[in-house]
């Protein structure tokens, strides 16, 4: 028997996040996620992190401490996302900021308007 996919109508909606993080230290992707997990759990606790629906989709490394990205959400939770992000304030000792560069409803949309500024185009 064949699993019916889900009809589009049903489906979650999402958001693209588009993001900026400044280091003292260098940071990988899985660093990133680590930030961004761990904020949403510290200030919204695990059920309100799962609600959001989070996945980093793709990042971008521009300069020595700079990374550019593009964060997945559940649409209704683009707010609490968003409030979350500003308390990533330190990371194996260094210091860290997290800045939203924009929301999009495609990543297409997202790399168009937010990342393209940055010729970081990949």
């Amino acid at each position: 028997m064949k699993l019916k996919i889900l009809p589009t109508h049903m489906r979650n909606k999402k958001r693209y996040l588009a993001f900026e993080v400044r280091s003292q230290k260098p940071l990988t992707r899985e660093d990133v996620i680590s930030l961004v997990g761990g904020a949403m759990g510290e200030m919204y606790g695990a059920c309100g992190a799962s609600r959001a629906d989070l996945w980093v989709v793709k990042v971008w490394h521009c300069g020595e401490n700079v990374i550019k990205g593009i964060l997945r959400c559940n649409r209704d939770e683009v707010d609490t996302v968003r409030s979350a992000l500003p308390i990533i304030n330190r990371f194996k000792g260094g210091r860290v900021v997290v800045h939203t560069l924009g929301v999009s409803g495609t990543i297409k949309a997202a790399k168009r308007k937010f990342v393209k500024k940055f010729n970081l185009m990949g």
